[in-house]
């Protein structure tokens, strides 16, 4: 499902170079959910940003879902983006001033399909998550732990092959924390969504199919 050979990312400028990936080289299978730990600035977001096609590397080469995708055009790579990967981030990126359905909807506004089935689908996803009661509120108006069931659902609303999450637990507290994980697991288990997770505790990665490390952007393990 995922493919990554001799993946490097450099940032230049005028004075300096800094490496923040190199010689990643990681194959996850489709119906995997991966974790990835390490010490803060070890290059976890970093890769998980080229991994979703939000940052390019370097060097190296990428294959997701059969795909090689290096030579894609910017806007071929924002479709397959929007078709095959769903995001979830620590800091939930939930547009305040949007009810929770419109929210979910997001995503598929790039997509030639009718605002009834967008409706459709976004009261779907809200469903899966346990939401189906809060589309009409605002996310000021829910938890947390709320919040980031929002963010699941907008996650997968298009049905992606791949969810990337960065931190999604992060700001929960350990209850909270444990709901989303169970959703991320149900997810994994039941429609077969290869998942992977960037997250700083231990007792979330052990729950998923395998841990990799990463130390000043090398994988150590």
């Amino acid at each position: 499902m995922i493919e990554l050979n001799g993946i490097e990312k450099v940032y230049r400028t005028e004075s300096i170079e800094t490496v923040a990936l190199t010689n990643i080289n990681l194959t996850v299978g489709k119906g995997e959910f991966l974790s990835i730990m390490g010490p803060s600035g070890c290059g976890k977001s970093t890769l998980l940003n080229i991994i979703g096609l939000l940052d390019l590397p370097s060097k190296g080469r990428i294959a997701l879902d059969d795909e090689a995708i290096m030579n894609y055009s910017d806007k071929r790579l924002s479709a397959f983006r929007n078709r095959k990967i769903g995001f979830i981030f620590q800091s939930y990126h939930l547009i305040n001033d949007l009810p929770v359905l419109d929210n979910v909807e997001l995503p598929l506004l790039y997509r030639e399909i009718s605002g009834a089935e967008r409706r459709r689908l976004a009261s779907a996803a809200l469903e899966k998550v346990g939401l189906s009661n809060r589309m009409k509120h605002y996310p000021s108006q829910l938890s947390g732990g709320q919040r980031q069931r929002v963010a699941i659902a907008r996650a997968i609303v298009g049905n992606p092959a791949i969810i990337l999450a960065d931190e999604p637990t992060g700001n929960l507290d350990s209850a909270m924390g444990n709901d989303i994980m169970e959703i991320l697991e149900n997810l994994n288990r039941s429609e077969g969504t290869t998942i992977v997770m960037v997250t700083h505790d231990e007792n979330m990665a052990r729950r998923t199919h395998r841990l990799v490390r990463l130390f000043d952007g090398s994988q150590v393990s």
